[in-house]
């Protein structure tokens, strides 16, 4: 994965190119467990949606939109985070998403002023959202403790192909893989001229290895930037929550993998004086 880097706050949402991260949200049995959860973890606090979209929770660090929490209308969803990548216009990205041997879920539906989103699935399973901006222009921090600061999804080794091809035929995505032999990860960077670099990186592709359990999907993991892993991870099991991998260091600062109180995976990551 790539270093993580500061945003401007409320930055133009036309600066981010097609197929960049622009939000992040959770999917939640209890909407309040988890507000008491992410609060106690981040700091957040949260405005609410009211009765206009059904009930939605932005969170807010220093006052900025940095993700959002929502109640599962239906048990069989996953408890899971979910991440969503920018587009200029949602109907026509669905169309590409299809002809590359990708799932579109839901269809392009407009969300009242804030925008256009669907959902979609990669040729190995994984989920992921696209935005296509209106009222609502996604993050307005990140890359600073308590907001996004990667992405990365995770396939199975017999998918890695039509998973690579996928995302560099439906985004444009400029790859470079990581020279490391003991790592599978193909590093993205959004379309345009040049060598891909840590600067302009934007998220990845991992396999899922002999690690994980067997029965594990095809996922996105979302990473979520902190002051300090260690003390954060121990905050969230005294949250409630879960370490599912202890704190490491990498050449890109120091990483957690944790479960909230109610199970929906995610990744914490500081900078790192060890790595």
């Amino acid at each position: 994965m790539a270093a993580t880097t500061e945003r401007t706050p409320g930055g133009d949402p036309e600066d981010r190119p097609e197929g960049t991260p622009c939000w992040a949200d959770v999917l939640l049995p209890d909407l309040e467990a988890g507000k008491r959860f992410y609060g106690g973890l981040f700091g957040w606090t949260f405005a609410d949606s009211g009765e206009t979209y059904g009930p939605y929770a932005t969170a807010l660090s220093d006052g900025l939109r940095v993700a959002g929490l929502a109640p599962k209308r239906d048990g069989r969803m996953p408890t899971a985070w979910g991440v969503y990548l920018a587009t200029t216009d949602a109907v026509a990205l669905a169309a590409r998403i299809r002809e590359a041997g990708g799932q579109v879920i839901t269809a392009p539906m407009r969300v009242g002023a804030a925008g256009i989103t669907a959902l979609a699935a990669d040729p190995g399973g994984a989920v992921f959202g696209i935005w296509q901006t209106e009222e609502h222009a996604g993050f307005e921090k990140e890359g600073l403790p308590g907001s996004y600061c990667w992405t990365e999804v995770y396939t199975r080794a017999r998918d890695k192909d039509a998973v690579d091809a996928f995302y560099a035929t439906v985004f444009g995505y400029r790859t470079r893989d990581l020279d490391d032999p003991s790592a599978d990860f193909r590093v993205w960077s959004p379309a345009g001229t040049g060598e891909p670099t840590d600067a302009d990186a934007i998220g990845g592709r991992s396999v899922i290895g002999d690690a994980f359990p067997a029965e594990m999907p095809a996922h996105f993991l979302v990473y979520f930037a902190v002051a300090d892993c260690d003390e954060t991870t121990a905050a969230a099991v005294r949250l409630g929550g879960r370490v599912t991998e202890d704190p490491f260091d990498t050449p890109y600062g120091r990483i957690a993998l944790l479960a909230d109180d109610q199970g929906a995976a995610f990744a914490v990551l500081s900078d790192s004086k060890a790595a």
